[in-house]
């Protein structure tokens, strides 16, 4: 009965440092120390979100340009389809600028 206490015990201790190993490995003792500090957990998260807001204004901003670039090249080949499309969205800005007062 004592070997198999002995074996059990052995086991249990090298499991104990492989979840150790685990636990270090994966930095959970940072993760919890943001928890410790919530201002510090606000801040960075308020960080994070001015960050993601940029980067989707500047990356939405370059494919936007990227879009018109293209559609300004096609509209000069004078595609019936595309021109016709083009010359609608000038004959709906147009109109939307009449009806505001300058």
């Amino acid at each position: 009965m004592g070997e198999v206490n002995d074996k059990l015990l052995a086991t249990l201790i090298k499991r104990l440092g492989q979840l150790n190993e685990g636990l270090e490995k994966a930095n959970i003792a940072e993760y919890i120390e943001l928890f410790r500090h919530p201002r510090r957990l606000l801040y960075l998260n308020f960080m994070a979100g001015i960050f993601r807001g940029f980067g989707i204004a500047v990356g939405f901003t370059a494919v936007g340009a990227i879009f018109l670039y293209f559609l300004g090249k096609v509209a000069a080949l004078n595609l019936p389809v595309i021109g016709h499309f083009v010359a609608e969205i000038a004959r709906i800005v147009e109109l939307e600028l009449r009806h505001f007062p300058r």
